[in-house]
């Protein structure tokens, strides 16, 4: 299959028609305009710095239900003791950052680039995109961010400075997500980490089907805040 070519046009090449590597499309630009509308699509951009912008739209897509999170006993323990304040849109351009050092410490390079970077705190002013944090002694410990749209969250990246730090994000945001009846978190590629959480590859058309689902309730606008339970 060919890989498409993004113009200025908002549009894009239906998600099933993606290289067999996943890879949709190529250009285009990081607009609030253009990203919502890939999501909704089931596409979402992946490249690196001194590389075009990449669009992907992976077969399978790995996801999970936030109803179905799962949790080991380690880390209900660890919930259960209340070492991590967790805090939702509190400081989404410390989480951003802190996810593309981290990144780019392990591989030597990272596409959270400094325009990606611009691009997402668009979407969190706008209220699409969020951060979940987990905070210790005042200092911000780990965390992660993604977009919002309809019932569906589409997860991008977390980092963790402390042990567990980004996994009790993840499982407090989740229950919230939950509570407010969310029914899918997009986590895009497999992972063994989230593989422990309960995501699974779900073939492209079934996700599809589910986030066309997901999108017919209205989006939760930011900022977010945990609610009691």
């Amino acid at each position: 299959m060919p890989v498409f070519r993004l113009g200025r046009r908002l549009v894009f090449p239906p998600a099933e028609a993606a290289h067999e590597s996943g890879l949709l499309a190529v250009g285009g630009d990081l607009s609030a305009e253009r990203l919502l509308l890939a999501y909704a699509s089931g596409i979402f951009p992946w490249y690196e710095h001194g590389m075009p912008i990449l669009w992907h739209s992976p077969d399978p897509r790995f996801a999970l239900r936030p109803g179905e999170l799962h949790l080991s006993r380690s880390l209900r323990k660890t919930l259960r003791q209340r070492r991590f304040e967790v805090r939702l849109d509190a400081s989404f351009p410390a989480v951003i950052r802190a996810c593309a050092e981290a990144r780019s410490e392990r591989r030597r390079g990272t596409w959270i680039t400094p325009e990606m970077v611009q691009a997402y705190e668009e979407l969190h002013a706008s209220g699409h995109a969020h951060s979940a944090e987990a905070w210790i002694d005042g200092e911000l410990a780990g965390g992660l961010y993604g977009v919002s749209l309809g019932a569906c969250f589409f997860g991008e990246s977390m980092f963790a400075r402390r042990a567990d730090a980004s996994k009790v994000a993840f499982a407090t945001l989740a229950a919230q997500l939950a509570a407010w009846g969310f029914a899918l978190i997009d986590c895009q590629v497999e992972t063994q980490h989230l593989a422990r959480f309960g995501a699974t590859p779900w073939p492209r058309a079934r996700f599809l089907e589910e986030l066309a689902r997901a999108l017919e309730r209205p989006t939760r606008l930011g900022p977010w805040r945990l609610e009691e339970r």
